[in-house]
């Protein structure tokens, strides 16, 4: 999933309608601008409906940054892509 990053960076733009906005893997609330926690559920609402995954609540909660996120969703494709939840 080499075109993760990029993919995550124009939902995480469109989400808080800032198209300067750069990612990182060690990106989180903490160090982006107006990431607070309706915005989080606003971007993880966004990333499950763009890759038609769903997460539960305790994948959520796991996640540090978006480098947590980015290797959520590659198991989570993966598992889609092999045909199991």
């Amino acid at each position: 999933m080499d075109n993760l990053l990029p993919e995550l960076q124009e939902i995480f733009r469109d989400v808080m309608d800032d198209p300067t906005l750069v990612l990182t893997p060690e990106s989180n609330a903490s160090n982006v601008r107006d990431w607070d926690s309706l915005t989080h559920i606003n971007l993880m609402t966004a990333v499950a409906n763009h890759y038609k995954i769903k997460f539960k609540l305790s994948e959520l909660q796991d996640l540090k940054n978006v480098g947590d996120l980015m290797t959520l969703l590659t198991k989570k494709i993966e598992a889609k892509q092999a045909g199991t939840k």
